[in-house]
């Protein structure tokens, strides 16, 4: 099997157990992101009816992104999808990555979309918390005892 076969099988796997979790309804629909070289789409689903309440792309006509390829434009793609999403009166949206991780792009889109007003759940920032010695003890020298020294 080529690399490229395989690599698609492998996306297709990791797309298949996001998704699996995942149901759009009509009070909280699905985000799902899309993203290429030179553009990112973000659409919301509601996979009930099967239809799509809102969709947005760096790729529309009179889009202001110029270029859809970085996190600048990923950003003002989230703004503008939650701002569609509050004309259709929904509050909050199930995050879909598809088979990309959360990390670049897709990350910034849903943060500029949760700031923006539209609750996006699903994988939630962890923060590494680096817990604090209980005591920190002195290093100990070799040949030195515990008892004082008589002078």
């Amino acid at each position: 099997m080529d690399a490229q076969k395989s690599k698609a099988i492998r996306a297709l796997r990791r797309k298949r157990h996001v998704r699996k979790t995942i149901r759009g309804t009509a009070t909280k629909p699905r985000l799902s992101v899309h993203r290429s070289n030179q553009h990112i789409y973000a659409q919301l689903i509601d996979d009930e009816k099967g239809v799509t309440l809102a969709a947005v792309s760096s790729n529309d006509k009179g889009s202001d992104v110029t270029y859809g390829g970085n996190i600048d434009a990923a950003t003002i793609i989230g703004k503008k999808l939650a701002e569609k999403a509050k004309a259709v009166n929904i509050a909050e949206a199930a995050f879909d990555r598809g088979a990309y991780r959360f990390h670049g792009r897709v990350k910034a889109l849903a943060r500029a979309a949760t700031d923006a007003g539209l609750k996006c759940t699903g994988p939630e920032e962890t923060t590494k918390k680096v817990k604090a010695p209980a005591a920190v003890a002195a290093p100990k020298v070799k040949g030195e005892s515990k008892k004082p020294v008589k002078a």
